[in-house]
């Protein structure tokens, strides 16, 4: 880079109020409130990547907000209450998204969600039905219906699927182009006057009276009034002592085939499973539960034994006797940590966190930044 002359210094490089370090979906949501609260104040972004992006960016772009068992299962490990928290900032979120974009500009469609249920898992559809019974009686304050999730088990064959014993279907699901909503976030932030610099790591934060000094891989410190860090697993290398680990999320992509029945987002034991249509191509992703310590890293480079498991499920489970290719297979990194609500945090007087959203961004980062810019 060339030495920075006293034009940039004073003007791309210039002193802020606030820095957001990270422009995934937090970051550029936290942006959006900071300007919506203060459009007086100059609001930048640090990005250490060519393009803003982030885990769930690179994802499958559901726009869910938990299928039946990943909610059942939240309920023993964190309680109703927790849980319902959860899953309303998730449904917030999802109503922001729309209302702020619209459906067409994001390629949002209200497809529905589904989860496929296995016999071994329910033996007994009985049970299954009194626990959808009981959870749908607590969505009912948050979603507005009667029946959020509902059996669906006729549609198995409609979709062509292999293996399942039952089928849940939640109408107020859908799906969304999540590179298409990334674009869209920045361009609205930056019509609001926040800034942008990529291709900028951050090597070190220096908090002082005034401000915090920002030690990054330019030829300039950067200073801001108030920090926030939004780069998820990433988040560790500046505040090590958060309950954070990586969890990389592994996607492969089919070929076009020809009559795709597979319409919607798909869910699979607790949703560590996912699959939907995008366009005539399957979209699958997942399998971590079955590769948990292989793949808590920061690698973003899909490995065989996940890649074979998906491939496995796939040919089984979503497109049993159809004919198809793989073309495309990339990986995102998450967060996640000993527990699942996410962390927004005031570290000190200068520095905030909002990180650990556990694979939910794109429903969880409007709720979450608006919390944390109103503690900002």
């Amino acid at each position: 880079m060339l030495p920075i002359t006293i034009w940039e210094s004073e003007s791309f490089f210039s002193p802020r109020d606030y820095i957001i370090i990270g422009s995934g979906f937090t970051g550029l949501w936290s942006a959006y409130y900071l300007k919506k609260r203060h459009p007086d104040r100059s609001v930048m972004i640090l990005e250490r990547g060519t393009i803003p992006g982030g885990a769930s960016t690179r994802n499958a772009g559901f726009a869910c907000f938990g299928s039946f068992t990943e909610l059942m299962a939240d309920i023993k490990q964190m309680g109703s209450k927790e849980m319902l928290e959860l899953v309303d900032m998730r449904f917030r979120g999802l109503k922001k998204i729309r209302s702020l974009f619209g459906k067409q500009r994001i390629d949002y469609e209200s497809t529905g969600g589904y989860e496929l249920i296995s016999r071994e898992q329910y033996p007994d559809i009985n049970v299954l039905r009194t626990q959808i019974d009981q959870l749908n009686q607590q969505l009912k304050k948050i979603t507005g219906k009667q029946k959020t999730f509902q059996l669906s088990d006729s549609k198995i064959k409609q979709f062509g699927l292999g293996g399942s014993g039952h089928l849940i279907e939640n109408s107020l699901e859908g799906q969304l182009h999540s590179g298409k909503l990334c674009a869209a976030l920045l361009q609205k932030v930056q019509s609001m006057g926040v800034t942008l610099l990529t291709n900028t790591e951050i090597q070190k934060l220096e908090i002082n009276a005034n401000a915090v000094e920002l030690q990054t891989n330019l030829p300039v410190t950067l200073k801001a009034g108030k920090v926030l860090i939004c780069t998820n697993a990433f988040a560790k290398t500046l505040l090590p002592d958060l309950d954070i680990k990586p969890a990389r999320g592994q996607i492969l992509l089919t070929s076009p085939i020809k009559g795709l029945k597979i319409i919607g987002g798909f869910h699979y034991e607790e949703g560590f499973y996912y699959f939907r249509n995008l366009g005539s191509r399957v979209l699958l992703g997942g399998a971590r539960n079955k590769f948990l310590k292989e793949e808590e890293t920061f690698s973003a480079i899909t490995s065989s034994p996940v890649q074979e498991n998906l491939e496995k499920f796939l040919k089984e489970i979503v497109l049993p006797g159809v004919q198809y290719t793989i073309d495309q297979r990339w990986a995102g990194i998450m967060a996640v940590g000993e527990e699942k609500k996410p962390i927004i945090k005031k570290v000190n007087d200068r520095v905030y966190c909002a990180v650990r959203l556990s694979g939910m961004g794109v429903a969880l980062a409007p709720q979450i930044a608006k919390m944390v810019a109103g503690m900002m």
